[in-house]
């Protein structure tokens, strides 16, 4: 087993001035005082509806919040970490408000649960109850961290049985392999919820799990006792900056009351064990110290902690006055404002020259995008193997004009490649970072607990933080792929409110929607329709400049009798169906939807009224598919319009086979689009 670090004992009861021994035992006293006073909240509904009590974990959170540096170290708390949110200079004032749930709470404003304590001015990060997570936010800000050049550390807080999840392995892994100046803090109080950490672990000490990771180092120490945390967590960020390597602190610590108030610790903890963790009380031996040690009289600490009770009576009060969130706030901050273009607001263009295939137009956005902002960055699985970019090249070439710093290799880890993405866009607003989130779209559903995360991050953290990035899916069948290389996902992910969800059929559109992802904040889901990468037929004029804007459908063929709304490879499939019905006396219009999320409502309107009839044809299945909530729409507010039913074409309610005739069975075509249009044309 790797050797732990010797720690300098830097701080300890005789050599820690008086003035800082105050600050703390006030800090501790105050943090304690609110703590046992939250359950009140809720008992008085007047909130706090969720309690995390930290009592046990004082030393190592006082610690930890006291080596942070707020606007240059980047903190990640977890739901326990009330004493690390007041140790990193959050007021108790702000901790009430956010246990009560007000507008004015600075991590949410009463859009989060309470005891998610965040202050992005600080650094302080927003995180969710995804336990765990955000370590892969702080490897994220760590690579940005020594990108630039900074002498900072990302700081994660977790508890013990975090890191039975993957992508906690992904997070010390990834930091590992970059060498990245990150501290992950393990407090250990030996439960998760009700579990035992016996059933967790074989370890008895979590962190030694990664004893064998050549780069990361791993320091224990006492989370119960001041000291001791102070001289652990000094050197860990001395060792992280200095070294630019990752730090394990593993604190051990004891949970003196249940996990949180809906949980009652009476049911599995017996009373002995219950009295032995209350008398390991890290605040009373605190105090004992100061008195022992002649540091502070009793009076001394007697007026401290009259002192905090006038405080906590005072800002109980301020906070109870404080203005409740509205019900008309809960549509501000869903998305970002998008890059506006100025010079082709309607996504068209007249442009001259020669055609580009797809992949090509994908592939010169994305050098032209990099060009203009040295803050972009890209990476994925297969991106930067000499002149391989990507599976399917799109990204061919970059590494060598951009370098590795800005165009890397990732882990097979699909959650990594995301959530390390959302890390990296907190270090400042002028980072966009552009990802494969898999190397086909069937394989991203790992990655889904950072994509949700991901959605919920602007409207959660009221407006304050938007990861940007694009994150780019090589999409849909029609290749001969077969399970987890043939499907398209967009129905699966349309009802997650928060991130942009775009779907070019040509390169012109592929291009402009690229451009104005990368430029925009906020989360952009780009599907590539793989099967039209090298297709002549969606290879189209492209200007070096075009843009467009999100929202704005195309109309790809004129027609009066009838509107197909298509999107992705159906688009095709549709245009050649339309043609098929012109010869039959059909005039059919092809509506090119390109912008899934933001819906093009309006030019939906306008053609439906045109034509009274319509037909919605894309390639995810039929049940289930964004096509349902189009013919909702439109049912709804078009009713009175139409001629005939909303029909529907989609794939079969069964995943995409490989064998070329399983395929063509399943997904669908132009003979299968011909035959419903017809049908509703007659109706």
């Amino acid at each position: 087993m790797k050797q732990e670090l010797k720690i300098p004992k830097e701080y300890s009861i005789k050599k820690t001035s008086k003035e800082t021994l105050e600050k703390w035992y006030w800090l501790m006293s105050i943090g304690r005082a609110i703590d046992e006073k939250a359950p009140n909240y809720l008992k008085q509904a007047i909130g706090w509806s969720y309690h995390a009590p930290y009592a046990g974990h004082d030393g190592i959170q006082l610690a930890v919040g006291q080596v942070f540096e707020k606007n240059k170290d980047h903190m990640f708390l977890y739901y326990r970490d009330m004493l690390t949110a007041l140790s990193c200079g959050i007021t108790p004032y702000e901790i009430i408000l956010n246990g009560i749930s007000k507008a004015t709470d600075p991590s949410s404003g009463g859009r989060h649960m309470s005891n998610h304590f965040a202050k992005p001015e600080f650094n302080i990060h927003s995180v969710s109850s995804l336990t765990g997570n955000h370590t892969l936010h702080a490897v994220g800000v760590a690579r940005a961290i020594k990108f630039y050049g900074d002498k900072a550390v990302a700081i994660s807080n977790q508890g013990e049985s975090s890191v039975s999840e993957g992508f906690v392995y992904e997070a010390f892994n990834g930091a590992d392999k970059e060498q990245l100046p990150v501290i992950f803090v393990i407090q250990d109080n030996g439960y998760g919820i009700s579990v035992p950490k016996k059933d967790q672990t074989a370890q008895r000490k979590v962190a030694n799990n990664f004893s064998g990771f050549k780069n990361l180092r791993i320091i224990h120490c006492n989370g119960k006792d001041v000291f001791d945390s102070m001289n652990a967590m000094t050197e860990a960020k001395k060792y992280a900056i200095e070294e630019s390597k990752p730090v394990i602190v593993q604190a051990n610590c004891v949970r003196i009351h249940s996990h949180s108030n809906s949980d009652d610790h009476l049911l599995y903890r017996s009373e002995a064990e219950r009295n032995y963790v209350e008398d390991y009380d890290p605040l009373a031996k605190f105090r004992r110290m100061l008195l022992r040690y002649e540091r502070f009289t009793e009076e001394e600490l007697t007026k401290i902690e009259e002192d905090v009770k006038k405080e906590l009576k005072k800002i109980h009060k301020e906070a109870l006055s404080a203005p409740d969130p509205t019900p008309e706030s809960i549509s501000d901050y869903v998305l970002p404002e998008p890059y506006v273009s100025s010079k082709y607001p309607e996504g068209l263009h007249e442009g001259q020259g020669d055609k580009k295939k797809l992949i090509t137009a994908l592939n010169e956005t994305l050098k032209t995008e990099f060009r203009e902002n040295p803050d972009t960055f890209i990476w994925g699985q297969d991106m930067a193997n000499k002149d391989k970019g990507g599976i399917f090249n799109v990204s061919k070439g970059m590494q060598k004009e951009f370098g590795p710093g800005r165009v890397f290799n990732a882990p097979i880890a699909e959650d990594f490649i995301v959530g390390t993405a959302n890390g990296m866009s907190r270090y400042n607003e002028k980072i966009r970072i552009v990802i494969e989130g898999a190397e086909f779209a069937d394989y991203f559903w790992p990655a889904m607990e950072q994509y949700i995360e991901a959605s919920h991050d602007y409207w959660r953290s009221n407006g304050k933080f938007s990861p940007n990035m694009t994150i780019r899916l090589a999409s849909g069948g029609y290749i001969g792929g077969g399970l987890y290389h043939s499907q398209t996902i967009e129905g699966s992910l349309v009802s997650i409110p928060g991130v942009r969800i775009v779907y070019p059929s040509f390169a012109d559109d592929a291009a402009g929607l690229l451009r104005t992802a990368i430029r925009s904040k906020g989360v952009t889901m780009f599907m590539e329709p793989k099967a039209l990468y090298q297709s002549p037929k969606a290879a189209t004029i492209v200007p070096d400049d075009f843009e467009v804007p999100f929202g704005k459908g195309r109309i790809r063929r004129e027609g009066s009798d009838m509107t197909i709304i298509t999107y992705g490879n159906a688009t095709h499939l549709s245009l050649d169906a339309a043609e098929m019905l012109e010869k039959d006396g059909f005039s059919v219009e092809v509506l090119d939807l390109r912008s899934l999320i933001p819906l093009d409502t309006e030019l939906i309107y306008k053609s439906v009224n045109k034509t009274n009839k319509v037909l919605i044809a894309h390639e995810d299945k039929l049940f289930g598919g964004f096509g349902g909530e189009i013919s909702a729409i439109i049912s709804e507010k078009l009713f009175e319009f139409l001629d005939g039913p909303v029909r529907r074409v989609g794939s079969a309610f069964t995943p995409v086979g490989f064998n070329p005739i399983l395929e063509r069975a399943i997904l669908p075509d132009k003979e299968r689009i011909y035959k419903i249009a017809k049908e509703l044309l007659l109706y």
